[in-house]
């Protein structure tokens, strides 16, 4: 039967529905327009290095400069071409058809920030923005990661105690004065992530304002080592 159907309705490209050999592939054409972050890439927020032969891991200059309250983190693609398109829809589209295909990309990336006992929780979007979207995209991603691994999902862990303006090109400084106090623990969840490692995922890492705001509410609440991980990292144009 599934034989058969593929015949009338092949797979499509996540990107742009051309036909491709299996469900969650790219065709050629998205797939050159694809960067995948590799190996070498900043320990801290994933954001991809030049080529070196550092033995052990390295870290760019904006997590040298800046201090992050979070422990390690790994990032899937770069934000732009088809990384960027595939976070567009997925935001913004209503596309909930590629969190099985976006949520295995991340669990792969995101396997190195495992650990035992770890609690895996979404940042969170204010009910204004939910009403909007119908639902948190980081949350359907952060689902998909613990089934994965195997890990508890705690999905409504933190929640946004006021609502935030679009960031849009701002500065660091700018981002973390917007984010400022703006992430809280949701009441009863201290029991839930007391000593506990937690994996902080999200969409999109611009600056790690919103992911700083995010952790620090979590290492107040007593959590332990705080990891990230995105599907898509904004890089800085060069």
């Amino acid at each position: 039967m599934k034989g058969a159907l593929r015949l009338f309705f092949p797979p499509q490209c996540l990107g742009c529905a051309e036909p491709v050999v299996e469900e969650g592939a790219l065709c050629g054409t998205c797939w050159q327009d694809t960067e995948f972050i590799n190996a070498h890439s900043c320990a801290q927020c994933g954001v991809p290095l030049p080529p070196g032969e550092d033995a052990g891991p390295v870290h760019c200059d904006d997590c040298l400069a800046i201090p992050r309250p979070w422990q390690d983190g790994r990032a899937v693609l770069v934000y732009r071409g088809t990384g960027r398109k595939l976070a567009m829809m997925l935001k913004h589209g209503d596309r909930l058809d590629l969190v099985p295909a976006l949520g295995v990309w991340l669990a792969r990336v995101g396997e190195s920030l495992i650990k035992p006992g770890m609690v895996v929780t979404p940042v969170p979007i204010h009910p204004r923005r939910l009403m909007m979207r119908k639902f948190n995209q980081a949350a359907m991603l952060s689902r998909r990661v613990a089934l994965t691994h195997g890990l508890v999902h705690a999905p409504d862990l933190l929640r946004r105690a006021r609502y935030t303006p679009s960031q849009g090109q701002a500065d660091f400084a700018a981002r973390a004065l917007n984010q400022q106090g703006s992430i809280t623990l949701r009441a009863g969840a201290l029991q839930a992530i007391a000593g506990k490692p937690v994996l902080l995922v999200d969409d999109v890492m611009a600056s790690g304002a919103t992911l700083a705001v995010a952790t620090e509410a979590l290492v107040a609440a007593g959590a332990g080592q705080v990891s990230v991980l995105v599907l898509a990292r904004a890089v800085k144009d060069t």
